[in-house]
């Protein structure tokens, strides 16, 4: 099917203007802040269905997935540095229906996340000042409003945050495991490591959506290509050191979670399983609480860094013309995408509201959680395709930094997504959240084919996809 273009002339890009900030300290701020609340929350969902040993098998796994993917979107990052990340990889490699598809995929992603992450700072503050269930949805507005404005006022600000409170949450982990260590039991607390009659095969099968929780949201950096003052030099970095410290605290926080008091079982259920081992450490008193509340910090990061990833990627793809176009106007003074913020944000809200107040026996957060996975492993399948098109289709094309895994770790990390996307419908849990997902997924795409494709505009992302396959547009 034929898509139709405007064109962008200098009044429509004036309105659209982002600002240049970001150096690779902050990169690597807001790659490692968007997944660290993964560590606080979240993974230890799977422990019910698959044991610490599925749980550690899965991590392991996943580790695999996101090298590959890691070094595949810091190759592509540099050498096509758009706010668009995923859909300007796959725009031009795959044409407008690819770019399409392949952004709603990661928006839904980076809109449910904050989701998730809200639902789980939610139970923390919940555990520390002891407000009963019911509150929860207040907590999560309040969430929304500080950090969707922290967003808006300003770039310099949405990254200082960022660096601040992802140092701080690292800082709340290394006291979590240096207070673990002492407590450490592997084989009392997390016997048996798988569940009976479960194989260890089975048990990681169904703990792959929970483990990619520990690195979900590091490929959110190249939508801060225009944001950075050499993207070109700098995204590579940011990504690949973010990766690095991922691998380290996610191996230390699974390991030393599980094997101390209270054990894997409680903390399977838990919204505040780190709370639960700072319990552990420091007793039931103030300390613990206190302790508790500053480990926030680690969700309070990744909930701020990914509102700032769906931000941009709502402004992306509405500035292309793919979502309205009102979308992607940005404040004159500030010149951050508030429009985006806010209509992201008023989304994950009714998303999560929604579900809270439906009858159900699964937790709100990991409803949620395989939602946001749905998105994800559909973006990740999509970039990977990208990756190795680009690769066939572009050979000559400009790559200031190349993948030393090249195709061979594009295509484990595309049969490890695709394995955990079977995965979702088959867990009787939370798979009506997943069919949900599913549904929004293609209505997505019914609305692009019957309105979107005809209203599209020649941005950045779209000029150049267009100058790298030699084609013109048909306006």
């Amino acid at each position: 099917m034929k898509t139709t273009y405007s064109p962008a002339d200098s009044e429509y890009l004036s309105k659209r203007r982002l600002r240049r900030h970001a150096r690779v300290l902050q990169l690597w701020a807001m790659g490692v802040g968007a997944v660290i609340s993964g560590d606080f929350f979240g993974w230890n969902f799977g422990l019910t269905a698959g044991g610490f040993g599925g749980m550690l098998v899965a991590v392991t796994v996943m580790t695999a997935m996101y090298i590959g993917l890691c070094f595949s979107i810091a190759e592509m990052s540099p050498a096509l540095p758009h706010a668009g990340g995923a859909y300007s990889f796959a725009r031009t490699a795959m044409g407008p229906w690819g770019g399409y598809i392949t952004g709603l995929a990661e928006n839904m992603e980076y809109i449910l996340t904050p989701a998730v992450i809200v639902v789980g700072i939610g139970g923390y503050l919940g555990a520390v000042f002891g407000t009963p269930s019911a509150w929860e949805p207040a907590w999560w507005l309040v969430c929304y409003g500080v950090f969707v404005a922290l967003n808006i006022w300003g770039v310099e600000m949405t990254f200082h945050v960022s660096v601040v409170v992802t140092l701080i949450a690292l800082a709340v982990l290394l006291v979590f495991w240096v207070g673990a260590a002492p407590h450490f039991d592997l084989h009392r607390w997390a016997w048996p490591y798988f569940p009976p009659g479960t194989g260890w095969g089975k048990a990681s099968l169904v703990e792959l959506p929970f483990a990619l929780w520990l690195y979900l949201g590091i490929e959110q950096l190249p939508l801060a290509a225009e944001e950075s003052h050499d993207p070109k030099r700098d995204m590579p970095r940011g990504i690949l050191y973010g990766l690095v410290t991922l691998i380290v605290v996610s191996f230390l926080t699974v390991v030393l979670s599980v094997g101390m008091p209270p054990g894997a079982a409680k903390i399977a259920t838990s919204n505040e399983p780190l709370f639960l081992g700072f319990q552990t450490i420091f007793g039931l008193g103030m300390k613990a609480r206190v302790l508790a509340l500053i480990a926030c910090t680690g969700l309070i990061a990744s909930f701020h860094t990914i509102i700032f990833a769906y931000g941009r990627q709502i402004y992306s793809l509405s500035r292309a013309g793919y979502f309205p176009t009102w979308l992607s106007v940005t404040l004159r003074r500030r010149q951050t995408p508030h429009r985006a913020l806010l209509a992201g944000s008023a989304l994950g809200f009714a998303v999560a509201l929604a579900i809270h107040l439906t009858p159900q026996g699964s937790p709100v957060g990991a409803i949620l959680l395989n939602m946001a996975v749905f998105g994800a492993v559909l973006a990740y399948i999509l970039q990977m395709a990208s990756f190795i098109l680009l690769r066939l289709r572009f050979p000559k094309m400009e790559r200031p930094y190349v993948s030393p895994v090249g195709v061979t770790g594009a295509v484990i990390a595309v049969v490890v997504a695709t394995l955990t996307l079977g995965t979702l419908f088959f867990n009787a849990d939370y798979n009506k959240g997943v069919i949900g997902a599913a549904i929004w997924f293609l209505l997505g795409i019914g609305y692009y084919a019957a309105y979107g494709r005809h209203r599209l505009v020649l941005a950045p992302e779209e000029q150049s996809a267009f100058a790298l396959r030699h084609e013109r547009p048909t306006v």
